[in-house]
């Protein structure tokens, strides 16, 4: 998790936020000079009021007083206009650049190897994509440019004061250090809340991404109670992160109009001090000190103008460096060297299929072997099916298959290549893979099926869900292909949404396919018309099936069984059977004894 740190500002990372705003430098600059223009022009309404009450209300000028009000609409009008197009464009150029980021992000994230997300919660990732840009949009809108501005302001009142009357300046301005003061302190308060507040948001993202996806398990145990109790405890330290930052608001802007009380008293008190003494001085016909209600008006509007944006100055700090803290968040996301390496360049026009694992090792961490030593060799064509206990390494084999996951030592190759030697879109585009927690989008039928693959054609689609036999169910449902199958395909079966997916790998036409337990969650009338598919999509293809019913890969060319990780046995269904104390030969005991089958 990214802390904030005692700097204001990382400079480092406002070049790697900045590098996004080249496209729009136009945006930029324009918006930056609006900024300045709007500083300056704040200064123009006090010298107007000034010129107005000294010159035309107090010596009964009526015409020239008219004047001064038509320029003081003027300036009103310029400056909203360019505050609108300030704004305006400074809230574009936000939501340009995390346009930008956000693509930026999601590609990054889709190309990262499985084992990321194997230790990345998801909720967290979406509060990157999501939140945390939003806080990059702030720097824009309400932070940098915005902080440029008020700086400028602030110097430039001050400066006018002091020009105009130092004396008046110098004594007003007493209690500036104080607020000085006060801000800092609010702000380095505010930082640590502001940044409390973000991990707080994180975890109560992640915490509702996890239980919304397993809303079924909750129901099925009855563990509502219980998550509600935890929810409660998540959602009460967001709200007392919330609170505490708001606490530090309900202090710091009573300070501030205590300390704008203070220069305001002090700049009547010895204002008018001065004027009634330029009333004694002329009457013993003395030369005045030249002070006038005028720039008593105009002082009193300085001081509304100077404490205006001091009073969001600390507030702005935290947003550019909350924006800072997000920026720091999604740059580390996209840092993540976690990527699947496709330095392959290998692209043949076809793949025969041929399948070659050469003394593989692999492990998910570097203390835990999943393979060990793992050789065999599939010819073009054959099937093999791998068979053993859960956590046997089955799965491992087509991962890594698939570079899903980089192996530890040892060599895969397919056609006789080194995997690596093939470009990873184009190997992973000829292998398809079905497996048994089948995902669908919420989408309709036809695209879950495509995955909106422009080169497929609607017939081409009716003609593999006919050659699965899934075409008379999507007819019944309303809309057909056009069917809305919602998130995860929850309005349909098991067996329905497990049909999807073999129409979906028949399709794109694979080399080479993976059969996952994928008939496990299918009804027995589901899992015939699947074996029937099964059958015509390994025709001519390689096929690697990993299956818990041993009834289902009697057929394949080669059976391997595997245990902690290392092949025990290898050989077909019936040289398999003969060994009489075999692996094999004890799981099919097993599951047959247990069916009450009488083996032939």
């Amino acid at each position: 998790m990214s802390q904030v740190t005692g700097k204001a500002l990382d400079w480092k990372l406002l070049r790697r936020v900045m590098h996004y705003v080249k496209p729009y430098n136009v945006t930029f600059i324009i918006a930056a000079f609006l900024t300045i223009f709007l500083a300056v022009s704040a200064l123009v309404q006090p010298i107007l009021i000034q010129k107005t009450l000294d010159d035309y209300i107090l010596k009964d000028n009526y015409s020239g007083l008219i004047f001064m009000v038509e320029l003081m609409i003027a300036q009103l009008v310029i400056q909203t206009a360019a505050q609108y197009y300030q704004t305006y464009l400074t809230n574009s150029l936000g939501q340009s650049v995390i346009r930008d980021l956000r693509i930026d992000i999601f590609n990054h994230i889709t190309s990262l190897r499985l084992k990321y997300f194997d230790r990345t919660p998801i909720g967290m990732l979406i509060t990157r994509t999501v939140s945390d840009l939003e806080t990059i949009a702030d720097i824009f809108s309400e932070g940098l440019i915005s902080i440029m501005g008020d700086l400028l302001l602030v110097v430039a009142v001050i400066g006018f004061m002091i020009f105009k009357d130092w004396k008046l300046a110098l004594i007003t301005l007493i209690p500036m250090p104080f607020l000085f003061l006060s801000t800092y302190v609010f702000k380095e308060a505010i930082k640590s809340s502001f940044q409390e507040v973000r991990t707080q948001v994180a975890q109560l993202n992640t915490f509702l991404a996890e239980h919304i996806s397993g809303i079924s398990i909750i129901q099925f145990f009855a563990r509502e109670d219980q998550e509600m109790r935890k929810f409660k405890a998540v959602n009460k330290k967001y709200r007392d992160a919330n609170i505490r930052s708001n606490w530090y608001y309900s202090i710091f802007f009573p300070v501030v109009e205590i300390l704008f009380a203070c220069c305001m008293g002090l700049m009547v008190w010895y204002g008018c001090k001065r004027i009634l003494n330029d009333q004694q001085l002329k009457a013993i016909s003395a030369s005045p000190n030249g002070i006038t209600p005028g720039i008593i008006l105009e002082f009193i509007v300085y001081l509304n103008i100077l404490f205006r944006p001091i009073r969001q100055l600390a507030d702005k700090f935290n947003t550019l460096q909350m924006g800072m803290v997000g920026a720091d968040r999604i740059f580390k996301v996209l840092d993540t060297d976690e990527v699947a390496i496709n330095t392959g360049k290998l692209k043949p026009a076809t793949l025969q299929g041929e399948i070659e694992f050469n003394n593989v090792w692999f492990a998910y961490n570097d203390e835990n072997w999943v393979l060990k030593d793992i050789s065999f060799h599939l010819q073009p064509g054959k099937t093999l099916a791998l068979v053993g206990a859960t956590g046997a390494g089955k799965s491992s084999t087509i991962n890594i298959l698939n570079r899903f996951y980089e192996i530890s030592k040892g060599e895969v190759k397919v056609d006789g290549v080194d995997i690596r030697e093939y470009d990873v879109d184009y190997l992973r585009s000829h292998i398809a893979t079905v497996i048994q927690d089948v995902f669908l989008f919420t989408d309709t039928i036809a695209n879950n099926i495509s995955l909106n693959n422009p080169e497929i054609t609607r017939e081409q689609i009716i003609a593999a869900a006919k050659d699965v036999g899934a075409h008379e169910f999507i007819e019944r449902l309303p809309g057909g292909y056009d069917y809305n199958v919602m998130e995860r395909g929850s309005t349909l079966s098991a067996g329905q949404s497990q049909l999807i997916s073999f129409i979906r790998a028949l399709v794109y036409n694979p080399t080479i396919l993976v059969l996952d337990e994928a008939t496990s969650s299918v009804d027995t009338e589901t899992e015939i018309l699947i074996q029937n598919a099964i059958s015509k999509l390994m025709q001519g293809r390689t096929a690697i099936v990993i299956a818990h019913r041993l009834s289902t890969i009697q057929n394949a060319d080669k059976i391997i069984v595997l245990d902690h990780g290392e092949i025990k046995e290898s050989g077909t269904h019936q040289e398999l059977l003969r060994i009489e104390e075999g692996y094999y030969r004890k799981l099919y005991d097993l599951q047959f004894n247990s069916a009450g089958i009488v083996k032939e």
